[in-house]
């Protein structure tokens, strides 16, 4: 037996940093994908392991079934339908298979991961040998929302076997889960964030899970469908940030300037409706598609300025920029800033000879593009492999 899975990466529209005051974001889905690819053993098959490869990174681990099984509580395997955190005595049992493993110092970042992959394999389908290799679109550590596509992924390939879900496992091509499904996808994928980094707030994993557009705020979450098609060009300036330190930075900077901050993470909070209300909006021809792009320019623009009011751009966003600028083409950062990756609109009638200028500009500084569709659907699965 086996399938593939693959779930979208994210991004923030607008609203990051306020939204820890208050405010509401937006955040989308993108059509960048992680992959997973899940294959049951046979017993023709040479050994009892269970292997992950994470072929982005060039790396391989396994497992004897023997020493998972003989690690975790016979409970594991029959908890499929019931997503359940880690304990503390779990998270030191997982603790220990990882460091067996010696990953390189180079890549000790991945570690995290392979917890949470030890955690819902063997949560959900026990103890059997398989091989899963994972592929990605995403650059790590981007703020793309590269592990929670892993979890959401890796928890619906894993959840397909099992009576959890409602599948048809002849069904030929990549297909949706039902809503009901979703859920509990979701809900594990959440699990697995949470051993990656420790409290998230489930807002990345319900992105990829579900897709489309979703506004959150002071905790709730609400899923709404863009009626246009926008394509953003991303630049991974290939700075490393360190969120929380940013995130204590925007918060001390409120503790100085009360008042004035207040109105920024108010200013914040309209941008983010008034954006969600133009990509709700019906859009019957193209006239209306160009006003609607220029007025998501003017949005992202005044987000831009307000996210440099609280001091989280970067040398390496304001060269972003500046380059995009010379264009007349729109930009802001997305996520905690400090380096990271910068959206770029990229409108309708834009001709492909500037963008093509404007990647080859922005690579010539050293920095990664990608050009991604924004509020397409969530995770979906295929059985088909080798169709």
């Amino acid at each position: 037996m086996e399938v593939r899975a693959r779930a979208p990466g994210k991004i923030i529209l607008t609203g990051e940093h306020a939204v820890v005051h208050g405010s509401t974001a937006v955040a989308s889905s993108i059509d960048l994908y992680t992959y997973v690819y899940l294959h049951f053993s046979t017993p023709s098959d040479d050994g009892d392991l269970l292997k992950l490869q994470l072929k982005d990174s060039a790396l391989e681990f396994s497992w004897p079934v023997s020493r998972i099984r003989a690690a975790f509580p016979e409970s594991a395997g029959l908890l499929s339908c019931t997503p359940t955190s880690c304990s503390v005595e779990n998270a030191k049992t997982i603790a220990a298979l990882v460091e067996e493993l010696n990953i390189p110092e180079a890549k000790i970042g991945l570690a995290a991961g392979v917890s949470a992959f030890l955690w819902l394999y063997s949560s959900i389908q026990g103890f059997k040998p398989a091989t899963v290799v994972v592929t990605s679109e995403l650059p790590l550590g981007s703020g793309l929302g590269s592990s929670a596509a892993f979890c959401v992924a890796l928890a619906s390939a894993l959840l397909a076997f099992t009576d959890s879900v409602s599948l048809d496992l002849n069904h030929q091509g990549w297909r949706s889960f039902e809503e009901k499904d979703l859920e509990l996808v979701n809900k594990w994928a959440f699990e697995g964030e949470k051993i990656i980094h420790g409290k998230p707030s489930g807002i990345d994993n319900t992105v990829s899970a579900y897709g489309n557009i979703i506004s959150f705020k002071s905790g709730n979450l609400t899923r709404t469908k863009s009626s246009m098609t926008l394509k953003m060009l991303i630049t991974n300036t290939k700075v490393g940030r360190n969120t929380k330190a940013l995130v204590a930075g925007v918060g001390e900077r409120m503790l100085r300037h009360p008042e004035i901050m207040a109105f920024v993470f108010s200013a914040v909070d309209s941008i983010s409706k008034e954006l969600t209300s133009v990509l709700k909006s019906p859009t019957p021809d193209e006239l209306s598609v160009t006003e609607k792009e220029e007025r998501i320019e003017e949005l992202m623009e005044m987000n831009q300025g307000l996210l440099q009011s609280m001091g989280v751009s970067h040398a390496a966003i304001e060269t972003v920029l500046r380059t995009t600028l010379k264009y007349k083409l729109a930009s802001k950062l997305t996520g905690a800033g400090g380096g990271g990756c910068v959206l770029t609109l990229l409108p309708t009638l834009l001709s492909g000879t500037v963008v093509d200028k404007v990647v080859a500009e922005l690579e010539s500084s050293g920095f990664q593009c990608f050009i991604a569709g924004i509020g397409g659907g969530g995770v979906e699965i295929n059985f088909g492999i080798s169709s």
